[in-house]
């Protein structure tokens, strides 16, 4: 369980102060000599900070094996509202959790429990960032472009990507807890991970729920077109396999909504993610099926200009 590190990582990201040596003191205080990187990034509407921790494992790359890298991301706009709400936002939820399961890895490697791959978890610490007119509830805005935060927060060293965030303000899930998507992988929609669909069910004791999504969703922001949110925009500049895992609601929450995050749902959330990390660096768990994507690519070729702001067009301007 997770519900101690949640606890702890709440009562530091609640607050108007909160910034991302905050944090990284936090974890620091668990193992001192944990590998954070801390920077601020700024953008047309302020600036944020990057907090980004790596976490080795006995066989990953960063002591020499080959055990695959998994990186889990906490996908927000900001952990407040300031000064148009005060508090901690529903749509901080995601930073929530992966700087609680960085907090639970490194308590874990102090008691001698290392997983096999490496870790690689990434958030951004904003305490005031911006609100957004959405329908059917207002999102929450960022300080920096989702193009700045997807080039920060992606190594090229990840085997796999877990993006975790707070995706009530919709009516298209209506289910409290978490949901997972579809893989994505280089444009391409996939089938849902039935390794994830196991673990799912392990770690909640219940159903797996699965969060629909349609091709925009993975598109690039800033193109015009509708996304349910930015839960999959990692998919757009990453060659590996994502997973969304979406803390979910009944009904439809605003983003900027305070008072509306649920340890319980948090703590599913990170457990799943937890115990998905250490089967992938075991070999133990696949995001997808490799066979099956190539025979998709010799029939249908790539499908990267999704990828892209410009789709198609741009595609091609890059090819000549």
């Amino acid at each position: 369980m997770l519900f101690k590190q949640l606890i702890e990582a709440y009562e530091i990201l609640d607050s108007s102060y909160v910034c991302g040596e905050s944090v990284a003191s936090y974890l620091r205080g668990i193992r001192a000599d944990a590998d954070i990187d801390v920077y601020t990034l700024h953008g047309p509407s302020g600036s944020t900070d990057m907090l980004k921790i790596r976490i080795p494992g006995t066989s990953g790359k960063l002591s020499g094996g080959s055990a695959p890298t998994i990186g889990i991301l906490g996908r927000l706009g900001g952990l407040g509202a300031r000064p148009e709400r005060i508090g901690f936002v529903s749509d901080g939820d995601g930073a929530l959790v992966v700087i609680a399961l960085a907090a639970k890895l490194l308590d874990m490697q102090n008691k001698g429990d290392v997983l096999e791959g490496d870790v690689f978890i990434s958030t951004h610490i904003c305490p005031d960032a911006p609100t957004l007119p959405h329908t059917p509830v207002p999102f929450m805005g960022s300080p920096v472009k989702t193009a700045q935060i997807n080039q920060e927060e992606l190594f090229p060293e990840l085997d796999a990507v877990l993006s975790i965030d707070t995706t009530k303000g919709n009516r298209v899930i209506n289910t409290r807890g978490f949901a997972i998507s579809p893989t994505v992988k280089e444009g391409y929609i996939l089938r849902v991970s039935e390794d994830l669909l196991d673990m799912m069910e392990i770690t909640t004791g219940k159903h797996p729920v699965v969060f629909p999504i349609t091709q925009q969703d993975i598109t690039p922001y800033g193109n015009g077109i509708y996304h349910l949110n930015s839960i999959l925009q990692p998919a757009t500049a990453t060659k590996a396999p994502v997973v969304g895992i979406a803390i979910t609601a009944e009904t439809a929450v605003p983003g900027c909504a305070t008072g509306a995050s649920h340890i319980t749902d948090l703590d599913e959330a990170a457990r799943f993610a937890l115990e998905t990390a250490k089967a992938f660096g075991q070999n133990k768990l696949q995001f997808y099926d490799k066979e099956e994507y190539a025979a998709l690519l010799r029939q249908y070729g790539s499908m990267k200009h999704f990828q892209l702001p410009g789709g198609i067009a741009e595609s091609q301007e890059m090819q000549k």
